[in-house]
């Protein structure tokens, strides 16, 4: 089948098109994608996509996506009470699947996923945006480079007021949707998660704790990550909470640090720990940095996927350049991988243990801060 897929390229299908529309387009013009399919239940929303990527065709549902054996490949930005059975029913449908964070919203759900991969042997990829955002590929060559040294202390931090989003949101532990500010750093110590201890504050409205019956406005966490001595602080927001819409992370070595204010638009801060003078000792140098663009990692055809697109006006369908110009560069990844077949960079193993980080967490708050571990899927 690989040898096939190979030859005559994916056939991949986007289901799930309010997020997921901004990806249509990136498998359409990937080289190694011969065909795209869309699937979402509203007309509407399905037909434009359809008419303006110009895909093979549309779907109502993931059943129907998955009733048609020349697919290869499923892309699913569904709703999170939906995901998992989603999930699990695309792998046992023997598809290779790309998956929106978080991951699943309990262990259970996350064992369930693992155990279906296992069964189908296709690939998994959980489609972090934080690890390619272009400030975090310029910290990951600091890194690599040896800049930073050895990273001590690191923090991440995601708030976002979901007043008046889908029902869905209303009740949601904060920290359940924790991956884009756990993720950066897990990944760049290149280790697990192994046990949480988290506090949760705020008194959540009534209007805001939905069926999920959450009570914490905000939830902060110290994070232990198994085989490294660094410090890891994480806190996730979802409603009041007077803080702008902003996904960050920092990483502080003993010869470096970054750090991503936590406020889009501005300019990631790049500290130096300067050499010791006998009048001074040590003491640190910061200039701004600006992060550059990695379109230069990517096939020729999906480069400008990483900038916004100067026609799209506000009200456009799709726009390009989200969440730092990550997109092409997961697409990428979850392609070559299948066609190399190798893990993506974010398998089902990363993906269950940077969502695990967020239930622990909440598990760990509502205990009063007892420390809780994280399962090795």
């Amino acid at each position: 089948m690989a040898r096939e897929e190979t030859r005559q390229g994916l056939r991949v299908a986007v289901v799930g098109l309010e997020f997921g529309r901004q990806f249509v387009p990136i498998y359409r013009d990937h080289p190694l994608v011969s065909t795209v399919f869309v699937a979402d239940p509203r007309d509407a929303v399905r037909d434009a996509v359809a008419a303006r990527c110009a895909v093979a065709g549309a779907y109502r549902s993931l059943d129907e996506v998955l009733a048609n054996p020349e697919i290869d490949a499923v892309h699913i930005v569904t709703g999170f009470a939906d995901r998992t059975a989603h999930t699990v029913a695309a792998l046992d449908a023997g598809k290779h699947v790309a998956c929106a964070v978080p991951m699943a919203l309990s262990f259970e759900d996350i064992a369930r996923i693992v155990a279906a991969r296992a069964r189908a042997g296709t690939t998994y990829m959980m489609m972090e945006t934080a690890v390619y955002t272009r400030e975090y590929l310029f910290a990951e060559d600091l890194l690599r480079s040896g800049a930073l040294g050895t990273i001590n202390y690191a923090k991440g931090a995601h708030h976002q007021d979901m007043t008046n989003w889908p029902a869905y949101w209303m009740g949601l532990p904060p920290m359940h949707y924790a991956t884009h500010a756990i993720a950066p750093i897990l990944r760049l110590l290149d280790a697990p998660a192994q046990r949480v201890g988290a506090v949760g504050g705020g008194a959540l409205a009534a209007e805001h704790r939905g069926a999920g019956g959450n009570r914490f406005a905000v939830e902060s966490a110290l994070v232990q990550v198994a085989g490294r001595d660094a410090v890891a602080e994480l806190v996730r927001s979802l409603f009041q909470v007077a803080h702008p819409a902003s996904e960050s992370f920092s990483v502080f070595g003993d010869r470096q640090g970054f750090e991503w204010p936590q406020r889009d638009g501005r300019e990631p801060l790049l500290h130096t720990l300067e050499a010791p003078t006998a009048a001074r000792g040590r003491r640190v140098t910061t200039r701004s940095v600006r992060a550059p663009d990695r379109a230069d990692l990517l096939p020729e055809p999906i480069r400008r996927y990483t900038r916004p697109d100067p026609e799209a006006g506000p009200g456009a369908l799709i726009r390009h350049g989200g969440h730092g110009g990550s997109h092409p560069h997961l697409v990428h990844e979850f392609v070559t991988s299948i066609v190399e077949k190798r893990p993506p960079a974010v398998d089902h193993t990363r993906a269950a243990n940077w969502t695990a980080v967020g239930i622990a967490a909440h598990m760990s708050a509502l205990g009063g801060g007892t420390p809780v571990g994280v399962p090795a899927f």
